[in-house]
């Protein structure tokens, strides 16, 4: 499976359904704001909120355990 960037993978859905950022901050309740910083790849971002968006798409961030495979 390809790996892409939340900010990316927000955006990419957003579009499939067809939504502005406006109607995605109202359908998701945050505010407009947080979804540009979001799709601009803010750094820092609350994690209640971005699931918030994500569980439009059916999806939610949370704790994936990490393999030795995948450490530096």
């Amino acid at each position: 499976m390809e790996q892409t960037t939340l900010s990316k993978y927000v955006k990419d859905m957003r579009k499939l359904y067809n939504l502005t950022q406006v109607e995605l901050s109202e359908k998701s309740g945050v505010g407009l704001r947080f979804v540009r910083e979001l799709e601009q790849g803010k750094q820092t971002l609350r994690l209640d909120k971005v699931n918030q968006i994500l569980n439009l798409f059916g999806n939610e961030v949370g704790a994936v355990p990490i393999s030795k495979e995948d450490e530096p």
